[in-house]
């Protein structure tokens, strides 16, 4: 049975646009920060640490797979809010800073409805 499931995954995921991926990547980023920040209400800091790590994983991608050279002053604002995101993300366990987490939140959020807007087809938009 898990390897059906991890066979429909990868069909599902290979069968995306660019754009989808893109979101998909930001999706799992917002629910490992919501993970963290439960984690973090129940002070548990090894549940915390792990989302906040795998939140971290996704948005250090995100940022790897930018084109700062070809992507001009967009590309070099995206790369500067990834690197602001891994700072404040660290912070959560370094510093304790759970309010880190609604920031990152809110980031993630914002520029994840950013993508998902340009993912719409034209005829489709409001």
């Amino acid at each position: 049975m898990v390897r059906g499931a991890e066979a429909y995954r990868r069909v599902d995921t290979e069968s995306r646009s660019p754009v989808e991926l893109v979101v998909m990547l930001y999706d799992g980023a917002i629910r490992f920060v919501g993970d963290a920040s439960t984690a973090a209400q129940r002070n548990d800091v090894r549940g915390r640490t792990q989302a906040v790590s795998r939140a971290l994983a996704i948005v250090t991608e995100l940022q790897n797979t930018l084109k700062v050279d070809e992507g001009g002053d967009m590309a070099r604002e995206l790369d500067r809010l990834y690197s602001y995101m891994a700072t404040r993300l660290l912070d959560v366990n370094t510093k304790k800073d759970a309010g880190a987490l609604d920031e990152v939140h809110r980031l993630l959020t914002t520029v994840r409805d950013a993508w998902a807007q340009i993912g719409v087809p034209v005829g489709a938009r409001p």
